[in-house]
């Protein structure tokens, strides 16, 4: 039997994107649990937001974690919802509106 291909929203596309830039840390999750290794590498390296985390549970599994100013969430959720995210403004987005305003001005 034929398996359907699954829907891409494109939110979660332009999300997907929007992540691609921002810097990457690839970690093992260890003894802990991959939120509370994440949690600790953030710490002890003293990693400043917006970061992306990806946190190997085991050989076949690695978590995604992002690293914002409002704290740890799942990259899946910021995919979906990167308009909540100061921090993952489209430079492209931010170049338009900055163009009308410099224009008022001259």
């Amino acid at each position: 039997m034929a398996r359907r291909r699954k829907r891409k929203s494109r939110r979660r596309q332009e999300g997907r994107r929007i992540l691609d830039l921002v810097p990457q840390y690839s970690i093992e999750s260890g003894e802990d649990k991959p939120v509370t290794a994440a949690r600790k590498f953030i710490q002890s390296e003293g990693i400043l937001p917006p970061a992306l985390l990806l946190v190997k549970r085991n050989e076949h599994t690695t978590d995604r974690y992002f690293w914002a100013e409002k704290g740890l969430f799942g990259a899946q959720y910021v995919e979906e919802n990167h308009f909540l995210f100061p921090s993952l403004r489209d430079p492209d987005a931010e170049d338009e509106e900055e163009i009308p305003a410099m224009v008022g001005h001259g």
